[in-house]
């Protein structure tokens, strides 16, 4: 952790603004007793590793995505890096920490920058943040293939939320629909706003 801690340290992290938007966007459309938000510094790691999101059928991340192709063990997702004092805390949640994870979910979400990328290892396939999840029991990830526009993906993830859970589409439906909806908008219809989330594991 202290060496992931390290080297993202030493990146310039922008805040994504619309994050906020989309976590609100997309609690609205989930049944509140049933819905778990952990948002600016309670967005940490002890939220991911202390247990409670296995018990939801839908995990979301909302932040940035760092990848290490080097170290695919590595590859991280930056979660609050000060607590609510303003102390600093290990912010890094790595593909490593992710292994160790049990998380039966039946999606999980990296609405992240490049999170579907990693380190073709022979024998073993690519190894990263995707694999790191399947492996904790997610049955399907759906992650992103390059850098991703912050308002467009904000945009992108509140239509395929909304056709998951309130039109029942399955997820890989539900994405394609959604993709194809923000195509036909003038302002996100370049590929590059949309074309970089994928689906990964079961597509029933």
């Amino acid at each position: 952790d202290d060496q992931a801690d390290v080297a993202t340290r030493r990146l310039l992290i922008p805040r994504l603004p619309f994050t906020r938007q989309e976590a609100t966007r997309l609690l609205a459309l989930a049944p509140k007793s049933s819905s778990f938000a952990a948002t600016d510094f309670q967005a940490n790691r002890e939220a991911v590793l202390g247990g409670n999101l296995s018990q939801y059928r839908y995990v979301h991340f909302a932040t940035h995505g760092v990848l290490n192709s080097e170290q695919p063990g590595l590859s991280s997702l930056v979660l609050s890096m000060v607590d609510a004092s303003g102390k600093p805390q290990t912010g890094i949640l790595t593909a490593n920490d992710i292994y160790n994870l049990d998380l039966p979910a039946e999606l999980v979400v990296l609405s992240a920058c490049q999170t579907g990328l990693g380190k073709e290892i022979r024998g073993e396939g690519l190894v990263g943040l995707t694999r790191g999840f399947m492996y904790a029991g997610a049955a399907r990830v759906v992650v992103s293939l390059w850098s991703v526009n912050d308002k467009a993906t904000s945009e992108l993830m509140a239509k395929f939320y909304e056709k998951m859970l309130k039109e029942n589409r399955r997820p890989a439906a539900a994405l394609r629909a959604a993709q194809i909806e923000m195509l036909t908008l003038k302002q996100w219809q370049s590929p590059y706003y949309w074309a970089a989330f994928t689906l990964q594991g079961e597509w029933r």
